[in-house]
């Protein structure tokens, strides 16, 4: 679920694929099942704690994911260009992603859990300190005074030489850059060596955040051919087998938030959660990110799509979590997000009578979005 991972541009649709499936593929229902200690009866106060806290959670990597995605789908650097999720991208995603949940599934029943945990800490702990380093770095940016020596520094490898040379990595950054990985490196160790749930938490939700920023539906068609695709995928594997909650409870990475129903009693040191998969924040996350870059594009100072379905998100996590709660079962989250998000904007539109306008709309892909600053700036010189 969360690893936003980065990408190589050189696949992009396979990529975007596999990072995508990596969200929600050990999602684990969205809001696992309180009583993971069959022993522990959670109180009411500690259980709406723990329920709050994963709503409050879940809100804001989308809130300010979504914010950032505007920005990002307008830079010029290579290191924030965003991924662009096509129809066809969308469309094999639910097909890869069982595949993939499924040979978690036999991976965790053949070889021994605790070496295949060990190497994906690893994996993780590399991935959440880039990550962590890149949401935190605009932070970083005011916080520092404009006289601190912010040097500029490039890490360039090539192949080949003479007109056949070509960049393999090209990354730009600076002395800012470098204070936040090393914060970063700080909690990627605490998180190697305690698992504690806060570490995990600052991961999960730096992995939320890059994927809403980064990863873009380029269009609202797309957005629902890839929900709709998960939702049924969602469905069929938490009712239809024990495939996920199987894998998500043998899976120890930051690919879910989580919080202590216990907290009250125990302190920091509670250890019987509620959990939130990172799939169910990220993939409403990046259409309701795109319903925002379609309010900018109306030019109308109004985010009207983009509130209603962030509303939307709410309530269809709220529902969620209170039939969870009353039923005593996993749920597969995205089985009420999917009609809350995608309803919710489509009444709105065919209320104001912009459906049509809603569906047409296109998001270029940043190589197009180049090129078409780049004649624009020519057509003013030649002015």
């Amino acid at each position: 679920m969360s690893e936003a991972e980065q990408v190589p541009a050189s696949a992009p649709e396979a990529a975007v694929a596999a990072a995508l499936d990596a969200l929600n593929a050990t999602d684990s229902n969205g809001t696992e099942a309180l009583n993971a200690t069959a022993k522990f009866v959670a109180t009411p106060e500690g259980t709406a704690l723990a329920y709050g806290s994963l709503v409050f959670m879940a809100l804001l990597p989308i809130f300010f994911g979504a914010i950032r995605s505007v920005s990002c789908s307008k830079s010029k650097n290579a290191a924030d260009m965003p991924e662009t999720i096509t129809s066809r991208d969308a469309a094999r995603f639910p097909i890869i992603a069982s595949c993939t949940l499924f040979g978690l599934y036999l991976f965790f029943k053949v070889f021994s859990q605790e070496y295949i945990n060990l190497l994906l800490s690893v994996y993780f702990f590399a991935l959440g300190v880039l990550a962590l380093s890149h949401t935190m770095s605009p932070l970083m940016s005011r916080v520092f005074p404009a006289s601190f020596p912010n040097k500029q520094y490039q890490l360039l490898f090539t192949q080949g030489s003479g007109e056949s040379k070509e960049d393999i990595v090209n990354y730009e950054f600076d002395t800012k850059n470098l204070v936040c990985l090393f914060i970063s490196s700080i909690v990627g160790v605490w998180y190697l060596l305690k698992k504690h749930w806060i570490a995990n938490n600052l991961f999960g939700l730096a992995f939320a955040l890059n994927g809403v920023e980064l990863l873009h539906l380029n269009n609202v068609s797309t957005g629902c051919i890839l929900l709709g695709g998960l939702f049924v995928y969602d469905v069929f594997w938490v009712f239809g087998t024990n495939v996920m909650v199987t894998v998500a409870k043998s899976f120890e990475a930051p690919i879910k938030l989580v919080f202590p129903q216990d907290l009250l009693e125990k302190g920091l040191e509670a250890s019987n959660f509620a959990m939130l998969g990172l799939g169910d924040i990220v993939i409403p996350g990046i259409f309701i990110a795109l319903l925002l870059r379609f309010d900018v594009s109306l030019n109308k100072n109004s985010r009207t799509y983009f509130y209603s379905s962030f509303l939307a998100y709410i309530f269809g996590l709220g529902l969620t979590i209170f039939v969870m709660h009353t039923f005593k079962h996993a749920q597969p989250a995205l089985l009420y997000l999917v009609p809350a998000c995608v309803g919710f904007p489509v009444i709105v539109a065919l209320f104001k009578g912009e459906l049509t306008e809603m569906f047409r709309y296109e998001e270029a892909s940043p190589e197009e979005a180049g090129a078409k600053d780049d004649s624009s700036e020519s057509e003013k010189k030649d002015q």
